[in-house]
């Protein structure tokens, strides 16, 4: 080797072997070894021996010789290390391609291998060799939807993004994309068996909680102009509405939506979804996917008798509902609107009676409750920093709220006059209220107010009497119009602020209420034992349960932000549910995993986790070995721990990522 040439020096683990040319009469001898990278397989000269004439200068035997340095060479490469010396040529070009039209990527992703364990731990191409044993199917659809569900985790996008980015991925999946368009097919025939097997499996990777089952909805928006047409069952002839309609949607946008109902447990890990029309009442859909929901529990495990305490906001806390819920050994929590409530009920409400605050004793760090008024929760002064306590705490208070409700059929009753008549059986719901306030959440709503308030004083000098519209949530709620006609039929127009209108909004600052069924105790006050109080253990767990449904709220922005579940680019039925099995699927993958991650000593947020993932590309150097393209982080760290791939290496060598693709 010339000493001008640029070499470089590395450690790789390979086995070595003898390779010279027996025809020639003067050969080289050579360290080689050999390399599958995926589905390529190739040799490489890696260690230059010398010529014959060269060698029988030290020895009379080079072929012996040469055997015996490759021994020690491969005894050393034990430990991991082996010196071998490369060639490097920085005058080489890259190989010209006219077949392609776009440059190859050099770089892939092994950080997908971690969603792989999980994903493989679900055992989901089982399910799949069951639902297509009897068909013709010739491809792999666990292929396809495994890197579907990988490829909406790391790098969100279209189902043809996915075809054209499979190279980004070590294994290079053979996907075609007419494949991708047929494993939605048949997800979507397979639709419950396919959620009851994910949730079966589950089971088996962590203990499923189901004791709490935390319930919302939300809406996906789709980029088209007009609403789907009716869908004809062919089969049944069933007229079914389409799924994409106008509805409510938060962001206020113009397009047609669908809207998604999710079923999460006490862990956060979602359990069961459905999928609605977008003009659907969000209030049918809890119901029946209760109802399907018992049904795989029970046979996931037969020892489960269905029971669990329903948690849910107050927009899908209706009557039948509640009703559902206290049936089965089911209880519900669900939180209640004090505006909606009976004028009786409010009355109960803000009278300054029956409220206690829940105190810890310092010297034994018990927790008591003691009486306290809300005009003194007001008053106080929150500088001063002894009150810091009471200004972070909040009082409460439990009323009774039986309620007469329709049980859904009738019965005949005979009347004196010897009629007969029909009518509706009612029923006794039994319920309580907790009533919470907080001078804290006081405080933050009326700081909003403020703003909103200063807002609409800045717009009531520019405002049209023709197009003037006042929203439920908007500034101009707080803008009252004014119309008197003046001498000579002249009809004119004044806009002021509504006082009244602030002052009831304010009425109701700091205070949330929950209605539940569950048991809430009476006890005797420890400093009057003529005073009952309600138990506050039994108060503190009804709050820490429902305090827990942000949990959902964030399983719907993981799918929205993180996995660009929206827009939604299908237009048939069966893929647009397709598309949100497996948005679905992603995110329980997902779950598992952070869920894992946080048994250890570090907390990993989801965009730490996401983006580190899909950081861990690595580049292929001379087809020899993969050179790590990411450093070390807390995440990495966090997920070497909690798994044992090996993944935090500088360096791979090929067959090491094929088993870890293979096997891990």
């Amino acid at each position: 080797m010339q000493e001008d040439e640029p070499t470089t020096r590395w450690f790789v683990k390979q086995i070595m072997k003898l390779w010279y040319d027996k025809r020639l009469a003067d050969p080289m001898f050579y360290g080689q070894i050999g390399i599958r990278n995926g589905k390529k397989v190739t040799s490489k000269n890696v260690k230059k021996f010398g010529k014959r004439s060269e060698l029988l200068k030290v020895t009379d035997d080079p072929v012996a010789y040469v055997k015996e340095q490759i021994r020690m060479i491969n005894e050393k490469e034990k430990t991991g290390q082996q010196e071998l010396t490369l060639q490097l040529d920085f005058n080489e070009k890259i190989t010209s391609d006219l077949s392609r039209t776009v440059s190859p990527l050099n770089t892939r992703n092994i950080g997908y291998f971690y969603l792989q364990h999980i994903y493989r731990e679900l055992d989901v191409k089982t399910f799949f060799n069951n639902t297509t044993e009897n068909s013709r199917i010739s491809f792999d659809p666990d292929l396809v939807n495994r890197f579907l569900v990988y490829d909406r985790v790391l790098d969100p996008g279209s189902k043809l993004h996915t075809f054209h980015h499979k190279e980004w991925y070590y294994e290079e999946p053979d996907l075609k994309y007419q494949n991708i368009m047929k494993t939605m097919d048949l997800l979507q025939q397979n639709y419950c068996s396919y959620i009851s097997w994910l949730f079966k499996k589950s089971g088996k990777i962590v203990k499923r909680d189901t004791s709490r089952c935390y319930y919302d909805c939300t809406n996906f928006y789709f980029e088209k102009e007009s609403p789907d047409d009716d869908y004809v069952d062919e089969v049944t002839g069933e007229i079914l509405p389409g799924l994409c309609e106008y509805g409510h949607s938060k962001e206020n946008r113009p397009n047609p939506i669908v809207e998604m109902g999710l079923f999460m447990d006490r862990q956060g890990i979602p359990l069961s979804m459905c999928i609605h029309p977008g003009n659907s009442s969000e209030q049918i859909t809890a119901v029946p996917l209760e109802k399907e929901m018992i049904k795989m529990f029970q046979e996931a495990d037969k020892d489960n008798d269905g029971s669990f305490i329903y948690v849910a906001d107050g927009g899908l806390g209706s009557a039948s509902i509640r009703l559902f819920n206290s049936m089965g050994g089911r209880c519900f929590i669900v939180t209640q609107s004090i505006k909606k409530m009976s004028e009786k009920m409010q009355e109960a409400v803000f009278n300054d009676f029956d409220y206690w605050l829940p105190i810890t004793d310092k010297s034994t760090g018990n927790v008591t409750s003691v009486p306290v008024s809300i005009e003194s929760l007001k008053s106080f002064d929150k500088t001063d920093k002894k009150n810091l306590t009471l200004y972070n705490s909040y009082a409460y208070k439990v009323i009774n709220a039986d309620s007469l409700i329709d049980l859904g059929f009738t019965e005949e009753k005979l009347c004196k006059n010897g009629k007969i008549i029909t009518r509706k059986v009612k029923g006794t719901l039994k319920q309580k209220i907790i009533i919470r306030f907080s001078r804290k959440m006081m405080e933050y709503q009326r700081a909003v107010r403020n703003r909103q308030v200063e807002r609409a004083k800045a717009k009531l000098g520019s405002l049209d009497p023709d197009t003037y519209k006042k929203g439920p949530n908007d500034v101009t709620r707080f803008i009252k119009k004014t119309t008197a006609a003046k001498d000579g039929g002249a009809v004119k127009t004044e806009f002021s602020l509504d006082t009244d209108k602030i002052a009831e909004e304010e009425k109701y600052d700091g205070y949330y209420a929950y209605a539940t069924n569950l048991e809430i105790g009476i006890i005797k006050d420890e400093t009057d034992p003529t005073t009952e109080k309600p138990n506050l253990n039994d108060v503190l767990s009804i709050v820490s349960v429902a305090s827990k449904r942000d949990k959902i709220e964030e399983c719907f922005r993981i799918m929205k932000t993180n996995f660009n579940g929206r827009p939604v680019y299908h237009w048939k039925r069966e893929h647009i549910i397709a598309h949100f099995m497996i948005c679905y699927t992603a995110l329980l993958v997902y779950r598992l995993l952070e869920l894992k991650l946080n048994e250890g000593r570090f907390h990993c947020t989801t965009q730490d986790i996401i983006e580190t993932l899909k950081h861990m590309e690595v580049g292929n150097v001379e087809d020899l070995y993969y050179q790590s393209l990411y450093g070390g982080s807390k995440t990495l760290t966090a997920l070497s721990e909690a798994f044992d791939a090996k993944l935090d290496m500088k360096r791979y060598y090929p067959k090491v990522l094929n088993k870890t693709a293979r096997s891990f």
